[in-house]
């Protein structure tokens, strides 16, 4: 074996630079319970925090009906929400836990143009066609346009283009989110479609009065209709973007040019004209040889200068039961392997429910193989969904006043507190260390219970105002994350919120939880944040014995390992390959108190998992790192 390049840098400074990386999971309501109840939600937000995913893709237009409130829809057809989530509001939710949890969220428009799914019956486009049949796609003969078990609205009608624009508006509007998803379904249509009555004027208008070709296939016809739904998409990204340039345009198309011959999907001119932040292209396919060749014509499809852009849609999980299908280890393993070997910073999966199957055992994978650190969403500018700062009631930064009592009913991390009593003034005062300046949510933990009072007496402290709110804590309908109010706050360490008992109603009982502050992008899109707590890697002497994760992870065939020491000691740190034998010794002597940084270079070892070991003083760790060749 050739010696192997190595090269040691006392680690002075840190460069600013993050790790980027889009890791988005796609959650949708069908073969999947997470949407079903708030618990869930929390609960899967926080899962996907663990395995170091940064954007969830959730679903809001499904079935033909929205799966958040939708005034839109209720104005429409009588019907705000999809009828399994009435009374509730997923998407809120999903936005709450999901920024808690410092992750971005995009409402997915799943259903696109279709109308309703008739499968193998008779097409009738569901409650939107019967309604407005006018709103049709329709073939030549004029039956409504259906593909795959699709009823299909007609895209090119300015009508079925303003109801969905309203749709999108409208979560812009109501919802703090961080971008779209659009996939494909939208902007899409049957290349059968196109002969229903507003397309054939439009057409006319446009064609000296001529009539469209009865060929449905004509390359001119299907380039005249394609080229309407990318107007149609020019002007829905113009909107999008007038609510904040930071929203992204995510679109996870069918694949190029499948989608256009049968959809009429110019994803090439959407790449090509810079109409989509995101190519999310549905490389679905069930053995890992055929998601290459999907992968190297993707790949050649955007070119090596729009790269940045490219993040493949991977098939985890379909079905249910004995037709389910869940991808194996070791395609996963592959497909991301091939991603980073074409320079490839990310990839979308479909859907949440893989990665838990099995115990877990494709998200372990993610998090022990691939995701091992924290990624930034790339082009961001610093960390755009910081965590939310959080501080419980018995927290050192929580002031009790007067008499609380430990009630055992579970909060947010463990027991709550309760007074039961007006007659004497009782309070919790909570600081937070607000780690920047900027506009942010106010929330309170909620526990509800029928006796609890209602008119829980909070004061949110600004830094120019402060306001009174009255909350009921006895609404049974409301637990979980409540929001307040919204306040601008300065940064450093100050109380922002105190919980008091001056409303107290005899026989009731207040209660004391945990509370909690993010950031509000909305109100402050153009603070950078490049930093929410002190960094691992900090100049000066270091406090502890600390070794990191490699940079890059994947690599090929060179990598960076750092590494620091509070004092004086001998260090060891060697490489092994997975059968445990030697095959690198990058430091073998006695280091001052310092961090330091080494570069591997493994280019005459064989691809596959290799692990690195130190050894100082009585300080020992190891872990892993993954060479792709």
């Amino acid at each position: 074996m050739k010696k192997i390049l190595l090269t040691l840098i006392l680690f002075i400074t840190i460069s600013a630079q993050s790790l980027q990386e889009f890791r988005a999971v796609k959650i949708t309501d069908i073969d999947s319970q997470i949407l079903f109840t708030d618990e869930n939600i929390a609960k899967g937000m926080d899962y996907l925090e663990s395995i170091n995913t940064n954007v969830v893709l959730v679903v809001v237009l499904n079935g033909g009906w929205t799966q958040y409130p939708s005034a839109v829809m209720d104005s429409l057809f009588g019907k705000s929400i999809e009828t399994t989530f009435y009374g509730r509001d997923p998407l809120e939710r999903i936005l709450i836990e999901a920024h808690r949890n410092g992750i971005e969220v995009y409402p997915w428009f799943e259903y696109g143009f279709a109308s309703w799914y008739s499968g193998g019956t008779a097409p009738f486009g569901g409650h939107i066609l019967a309604k407005f049949p006018e709103w049709a796609c329709r073939t030549i003969d004029g039956k409504i346009a259906t593909k795959n078990g699709f009823d299909w609205m007609s895209p090119i009608n300015p009508d079925v283009q303003n109801f969905i624009n309203s749709l999108v508006e409208e979560t812009l509007n109501n919802y703090d989110i961080d971008g779209v998803e659009f996939s494909d379904r939208i902007p899409a249509m049957p290349v059968e479609g196109g002969y229903d009555s507003v397309t054939v004027e439009l057409y006319k208008a446009d064609h000296s009065g001529n009539l469209p070709p009865t060929d449905y296939n004509n390359s001119a016809w299907k380039r005249w209709r394609a080229d309407k739904m990318n107007q149609w998409y020019r002007d829905v990204r113009e909107l999008t973007k007038s609510y904040g340039e930071y929203h992204f345009v995510s679109s996870s198309p069918s694949i190029y040019p499948w989608g256009y011959d049968n959809y009429l999907q110019d994803a090439k001119t959407w790449i090509d004209e810079d109409i989509v932040d995101h190519f999310i292209p549905q490389l679905y396919r069930y053995d890992f040889n055929s998601y290459l060749y999907e992968l190297n014509q993707a790949v050649n499809q955007v070119g090596n200068d729009k790269l940045d852009i490219l993040f493949p849609g991977i098939l985890m999980n379909i079905g249910t039961g004995s037709n389910a299908y869940v991808m194996s280890d070791a395609y996963l393993t592959q497909a991301i392997q091939a991603n980073r070997s074409k320079g490839l910073k990310g990839e979308a999966y479909f859907f949440y429910e893989g990665l838990r199957k099995n115990n877990d055992q494709l998200g372990t994978l993610l998090k022990d193989n691939f995701y091992q650190e924290k990624a930034i969403v790339p082009g961001r500018n610093g960390i755009w969904r910081p965590k939310a700062e959080i501080v419980n009631e018995t927290d050192l930064n929580a002031k009790l006043i007067g008499a609380w009592d430990n009630y055992q009913m579970a909060g947010y991390d463990g027991t709550i507190l309760r007074n039961s009593s007006n007659s004497e003034y009782a309070a919790v005062e909570y600081s937070i260390d607000v780690k920047f300046p900027a506009y942010f949510d106010i929330y309170t933990y909620s526990i509800p219970n029928t006796i609890w009072t209602k008119n829980a007496d909070f004061t949110i402290y600004g830094a120019n105002d402060s306001v009174n709110v009255t909350y009921d804590q006895s609404n049974t309908k409301k637990k979980g994350w409540q929001k307040l109010t919204t306040i601008y706050l300065e940064e450093g360490l100050q109380k922002v919120i105190k919980l008091d008992n001056s409303q107290l109603e005899d026989g009731k009982h207040l209660i004391s939880d945990a509370v909690m502050i993010m950031i509000n992008r909305k109100l402050s899109p153009d603070v950078v944040v490049t930093s929410v707590e002190e960094s691992e890697f900090t100049e000066g002497t270091p406090s502890k014995y600390l070794l990191k994760q490699n940079y890059p992870n994947p690599f090929n065939p060179a990598t960076s390992i750092e590494y620091s020491v509070p004092s004086s000691q001998f260090v060891s740190l060697k490489v092994y390959d997975i059968l445990g034998n030697q095959v690198a010794e990058l430091v073998n002597e006695r280091k001052d108190a310092g961090r330091y940084e080494v570069n591997f270079d493994a280019s005459n070892l064989s691809s596959g998992v290799y692990f690195y070991k130190i050894t100082a003083g009585n300080y020992v760790e190891t872990k892993k790192m993954m060479l792709i060749k």
